[in-house]
């Protein structure tokens, strides 16, 4: 079966790696698929053309109600059968977190879901919210959490913040805090890492951090070299104001990282507040939670043991590639 495959493409974001991955899974099952940037299209007559080219597409999937899966919509049609290619949407997060506040975007996504063979969400929470706010079907919708593949300056303890740099992940909601905490303690520091996806606010973040006590804005890296940085912190950390569900979470747990992360629902449907990480409402209790892991090794041993396990029993790389090659099924 040939597919194409949309979905937001910027370098080194979650979307991308999830894209890439999923992919990776139909491919194995031995279907074609071709991976498209959803920022390269302008219109679904765009996609449509696309589409019937020879030989035409057979079906097609999309990251994203809105940013993907509206290119799909009312154009797509296989000019033989005159009928709509049959597609499958995957929600992004900021899709059913932060777009259907906005009438116009929900009504789109509304569309979408109506017309998809199949929706995946990546938690229940998630999927609970998309029938909150959308008119959907709930027996469509399916919940295949994200699988994830395992792959010191002496005496410092480095607090590493993985994001891509816009307002959603809000890096700069800890620096205050930390920079006080760096005050009265030289050896923790905080490092963001990510690459710089809206460059105004980029700009904002780089003069506010070289202002910061104890603050660093690092380049993004590859993903061997952030997993090294990640095995060398104290801990992973999480500020963002909504969440589909952090990729950079579950890599941390995967490599025994500890997870301090930012209580919102995205968040608490991985982390369990000292159980398989640590969870903070506000900056000061962050510094709390934080300062509690660097002495106490036994909750830091029970985070990171819990964390491993609940990977590997949840995210299973083999349980995500039989879902959606089963998923893809329904599109034949």
């Amino acid at each position: 079966m040939k597919l194409l495959f949309l979905a937001c493409l910027s370098p080194k974001t979650g979307n991308c790696t999830t894209a890439e991955r999923i992919r990776a899974h139909i491919e194995s099952a031995g279907h074609t698929c071709e991976l498209r940037d959803a920022a390269d299209f302008k219109s679904s007559a765009e996609v449509a053309s696309l589409i019937e080219q020879k030989p035409p597409f057979e079906g097609a999937i999309a990251i994203h109600l809105f940013k993907g899966g509206r290119l799909l919509l009312g154009e797509a049609t296989v000019p033989s059968e005159n009928t709509q290619v049959p597609f499958g949407v995957v929600f992004g997060g900021t899709d059913i977190n932060e777009d259907v506040k906005v009438e116009q975007k929900r009504a789109v996504m509304e569309q979408v879901l109506l017309k998809a063979r199949f929706a995946v969400a990546f938690t229940d929470k998630l999927k609970a919210e998309a029938e909150v706010f959308l008119l959907s079907q709930s027996s469509k919708i399916y919940v295949q959490p994200q699988g994830v593949s395992g792959e010191d300056v002496e005496d410092l303890h480095v607090f590493l913040l993985v994001c891509g740099l816009r307002r959603v992940k809000d890096p700069l909601y800890l620096l205050e805090a930390f920079s006080e905490w760096h005050t009265e303690n030289p050896l923790v520091v905080l490092i963001i890492i990510g690459p710089k996806i809206d460059p105004v606010f980029t700009e904002e973040v780089e003069a506010i951090s070289k202002r910061s006590a104890g603050v660093y804005l690092a380049q993004e890296r590859s993903q061997e070299e952030l997993h090294a940085a990640m095995r060398r912190s104290a801990a992973l950390v999480n500020s963002s104001v909504s969440e589909g569900m952090s990729a950079a979470i579950l890599e941390a747990m995967d490599l025994e990282v500890p997870v301090v992360a930012r209580d919102i629902p995205g968040n608490t449907a991985v982390v369990q507040h000292e159980v398989t990480g640590l969870l903070y409402s506000s900056p000061q209790e962050f510094v709390r939670v934080s300062q509690r892991l660097l002495v106490d090794g036994e909750l830091r041993e029970r985070v990171v043991v819990n964390g491993k396990r609940y990977v590997e029993e949840h995210h299973s790389l083999d349980h995500e590639r039989e879902a959606y090659q089963r998923l893809v099924d329904t599109l034949r």
